[in-house]
């Protein structure tokens, strides 16, 4: 159970902080995301690994390093942290004024690669016996997450997570007509990431 707190609380401050920066209009706001993800990574790792996304979950699980019985209650609990960090952000400041536009394509594009890095960065430094009681996983993970926000952003919204992009959906930040998309290519993006993974490092 407490692996499972621990999923719904990561998860609830992550889009906490992504829907006050962004509703804010902060101009340091993937800073501040990447920030806080790698500090809950590091407060969170040794309870659940500090997922906080379906795709990472489901690259873990695909790696052999996430038991299947925890799967869908680890994605449940990022889901209800997701939605309740939105309810609370939309009570603190109100809703985005309109969301962005987007084009389908280079949504699909920049968010299933986007994924696909970010999981393939969790899996080298959180699962690899090579890396293991590592001091630099947090950073990195936060780190990718900054650096997709900077080089994508204005295309998808560099969620690279289901939950985000639903909260985001939410928030009012997020076409709700394009969720679908998120679920579709980002959990694709995760998967890829973990067959190239288990390809090259099947001995880890």
């Amino acid at each position: 159970m407490k692996k499972y707190i621990a999923e719904l609380i990561g998860t609830f401050f992550l889009v906490y902080t992504m829907g006050h920066a962004v509703i804010g209009g902060h101009p340091l706001a993937p800073l501040g995301i990447g920030l806080v993800l790698a500090a809950l990574v590091y407060a969170c790792g040794h309870l659940s690994g500090g997922h906080f996304n379906p795709a990472v979950t489901v690259a873990v699980w695909l790696r052999g390093k996430c038991d299947a019985k925890d799967v869908v209650p680890y994605i449940l609990c990022q889901l209800v942290g997701a939605v309740l960090a939105a309810v609370v952000v939309c009570w603190m400041r109100g809703k985005a004024l309109a969301p962005a536009e987007l084009d389908l394509g280079k949504l699909i594009m920049a968010e299933i690669l986007g994924t696909f890095v970010l999981a393939w960065v969790v899996l080298n430094v959180a699962t690899t016996k090579a890396n293991a009681n590592n001091s630099f996983y947090g950073a990195a993970i936060g780190g990718t997450v900054m650096a997709g926000a900077c080089a994508v952003g204005s295309l998808s919204g560099a969620a690279f997570n289901p939950v985000v992009a639903t909260a985001a959906v939410g928030m009012n930040l997020l076409n709700g007509g394009q969720l679908w998309a998120y679920w579709v290519f980002c959990i694709a993006g995760g998967g890829a990431a973990a067959f190239v993974f288990n390809k090259l490092q099947a001995d880890e």
